[in-house]
């Protein structure tokens, strides 16, 4: 890297020969006369879909099932078991969230000192479904409940920051939204377990010793335990510890993500990244638009199924299956675009082939959906398939996940960006229950106003964060103009930044 080169794009050249290289440096030493044919591509990845995606997405499908918990209990008797009155159930949201917000200060820097990374997150989440059995305790009374939520929002904290730097060791830049679409998107899985299950256990709540409602709990807490102990047997700790890969299709893996500009990762903590992530203005456009995005989330996650039972009238089993369709929308409708975002890569299709697009017609068709339930005040069907429609919204969320994962070179910096980004998504979702104001019930209108206005900035920041994105590559090529032609060997597996590493292009 050239000084001159670097001053030309604003950035500093000097990178300490000092600094701790990514821990897949070896293995791409090893892996320089590797030659990684298209067949054996293919087949390597089919491999690591195979051993990792499956239990991810389990994974994501019950930490979503634990989090909603508290929705479908709600209209089984939860509040009127725990004596809730005014807003306290908005507290019930809101605590989960708070205790989210305090884990993000602590379990990502654990995760990424730890060498038995899997295995730390693996007793988290065993951890978490312990505490979601007690959630069932008779003696829990309200008090003790927000308690819960908070040390559950506290243990949960930690899998999507895991998740998104998993997906940067294992799979290329232009894979990434296709896989979080994947995982993401089993959320909507999780949303038709754990609906059916209350149903079930609801339409049988006479047959057991304590309330239905209580069970949800424990049912959901001991599915948790056991999906923990999975992990932790069949997922390994860092690529070069998978036990599924050879030496050999390991040296593979290191030359498939060579194009990554990033490896595996570094266990050390580095001041400067963190820094740098607090100067990079993607870091707070990441920021603002999980802000928008989430104040509605953490409103019509706690309050979704309430609106089903007291604004449209349906009964408690009725609601229920309401919401298996709703959660399908979303199951379906993320791996969907994601998988249309990348055949149009493939493709080379031109406007389409960028992830930010698919996020801003995602967008587009939530912010329908949120002034049709806003707005149509005679007309329920219509109301109804505006939260249809919103369930597509996970889709740029996802976008600004994978594009933390592809767009931010560093380990440190990465694990930086990615907890702001969760600080900023856990306080919305703190604020989000807080819309629903219990004086405005049923309708909440002021709720869904509110929901509108959100919408309306997360298509300004997405345009933002394109824009932003397109700028910066021509600066590079403009100013780079061949001068700096470095190995990626040379810069991909030193563990640099975005910043540094001007052989580096962000993924739009």
């Amino acid at each position: 890297m050239t000084e001159k080169a670097a001053s030309d794009i604003g950035y500093s050249s000097e990178v300490s020969e000092s600094l701790d290289v990514d821990i897949a440096k070896n293995l791409a030493l090893d892996a320089t006369d590797v030659v990684l044919t298209p067949e054996a591509d293919k087949k390597l990845v089919r491999k690591i879909d195979l051993h990792l995606s499956p239990l991810m997405c389990l994974l994501y499908a019950v930490q979503y099932m634990d989090k909603a918990s508290s929705s479908n209990a709600a209209i089984m008797g939860l509040r009127s078991g725990l004596k809730m009155k005014g807003d306290q159930y908005s507290w019930v949201g809101s605590a989960f969230y708070f205790g989210y917000l305090f884990g993000l200060f602590m379990l990502p820097p654990l995760l990424q000192k730890s060498r038995k990374f899997m295995k730390v997150l693996c007793s988290i989440i065993v951890l978490w479904g312990l505490v979601l059995a007690v959630h069932a305790a008779p003696s829990v009374n309200y008090a003790t409940f927000i308690f819960l939520r908070f040390l559950l929002g506290f243990l949960e904290s930690a899998v999507t920051p895991a998740f998104t730097i998993i997906t940067s060791q294992y799979w290329k830049t232009e894979e990434h939204f296709l896989r979080v679409c994947v995982w993401f998107g089993f959320n909507g899985l999780g949303g038709i377990w754990g609906s059916a299950m209350a149903y079930g256990l609801y339409d049988r709540k006479d047959n057991y010793a304590i309330p239905a409602w209580r069970l949800v709990f424990l049912v959901t807490g001991c599915i948790t335990i056991f999906v923990g102990f999975l992990m932790a047997i069949f997922l390994p700790d860092s690529p070069d510890r998978a036990w599924f890969l050879s030496d050999h299709e390991k040296r593979l893996l290191v030359k498939r993500i060579q194009g990554n500009q990033q490896g595996f990762g570094n266990h050390s903590i580095k001041k400067y990244q963190i820094a740098e992530a607090f100067k990079d203005v993607r870091t707070w456009l990441y920021f603002l638009y999980s802000v928008a995005s989430q104040i509605p989330n953490g409103g019509l996650g706690n309050f979704q199924t309430i609106l089903f039972k007291e604004e449209f009238g349906f009964s408690t089993k009725t609601t229920l299956l309401i919401s298996l369709g709703t959660n399908a929308v979303e199951w379906i409708g993320c791996p969907l675009f994601g998988w249309l975002s990348y055949l149009c890569y493939k493709k080379s299709i031109k406007g389409l082939s960028s992830r930010l697009s698919w996020a801003f017609i995602a967008i587009s068709i939530v912010f329908t959906g949120v002034c049709m339930l806003a707005f149509a005040d005679k007309s329920k069907n219509s109301k109804m398939a505006g939260l249809f429609f919103y369930q597509l919204s996970p889709v740029a969320f996802i976008c600004v996940l994978s594009s933390i994962s592809s767009n931010t070179l560093g380990f440190t910096k990465k694990w930086t960006v990615s907890s702001l980004n969760l600080v900023a998504y856990a306080a919305a979702n703190i604020a989000g229950p807080h819309t629903f104001i219990d004086s405005q019930a049923p309708d909440y209108n002021g709720a869904k106003v509110a929901i509108v206005v959100c919408y309306a900035a997360a298509l300004v920041i997405i345009t933002l964060l394109y824009a932003v994105n397109v700028r910066e590559n021509g600066r590079r090529d403009k100013c780079l103009n061949d001068r700096v032609n470095g190995s990626q060997l040379g810069t991909g597996f030193d563990d640099l930044t975005d910043f540094e590493n001007l052989n580096f292009r962000y993924a739009l």
